[in-house]
């Protein structure tokens, strides 16, 4: 699909007063050791799930964390192994690198930098979803943004800054980090299936044509 004549995008208003998403499947934190090998061999059944990362926030100029988080979800449950206690065990390592299952996020590049800190792996079989929705003339690049073009509903951002390696992760941080990975399937799912028809988003634009520069003659 070329994408000469328009593009899709959405204003941070027109975000805001879409209704907020929620999730309602069953969560799983995987923060003991001995659960990594069960919640992988979960995952490895499904053909396809989304995929997110979250780090504590590092108010310091120049500081940054490790990975505290990643989230893997399919449509009705998600995990979150908590790397801050449980590493990167052998098993995350073979899911990271299996090929017998795609694995959609978005900004992977970024992901792939930070978690590479904690451990070594090559990422086999990643989607990302910033490539894909190109060919549905869509420019916007972020998460939240894309959701609302394609679902009609917000993404709340409110836990984006908390505390990724408190002792106990609070319920609306278990939702949060669920639902971004959740979203990506969901995106990937749409996109796939032919369910989202670009020439009837009603966030269509036109791009203006660029103004030709005139020189006086000499």
């Amino acid at each position: 699909m070329n994408t000469p004549e328009f593009n899709i995008s959405i204003s941070k208003q027109q975000v805001s007063v879409l209704p907020t998403v929620t999730f309602d499947g069953a969560i799983t934190v995987v923060d003991e050791p001995a659960d990594v090998a069960g919640a992988v061999a979960y995952l490895r059944q499904c053909g396809v799930v989304g995929f997110d990362t979250e780090t504590k926030p590092n108010f310091r100029k120049g500081m940054t964390n490790k990975v505290s988080l990643i989230q893997v979800s399919t449509e009705d449950r998600a995990f979150l192994f908590r790397l801050n206690r449980i590493g990167f065990p052998p098993e995350l390592r073979e899911f990271m690198e299996c090929d017998d299952i795609v694995k959609v996020g978005l900004s992977l590049k970024d992901d792939f930098h930070v978690l590479h800190k904690v451990a070594e792996f090559e990422p086999t079989n990643f989607i990302d979803l910033q490539t894909k929705v190109k060919a549905f003339h869509i420019t916007d690049l972020s998460l939240q943004k894309i959701y609302a073009i394609l679902f009609g509903a917000r993404i709340s951002k409110s836990q984006r800054l908390t505390n990724w390696e408190a002792d106990k992760l609070t319920h609306p941080q278990m939702v949060y980090a669920s639902i971004d990975a959740w979203a990506c399937l969901r995106i990937y799912k749409l996109l796939s299936s032919g369910g989202f028809d670009p020439t009837t988003s009603p966030y269509i634009t036109i791009p203006q044509p660029e103004e030709e520069e005139h020189t006086e003659p000499s």
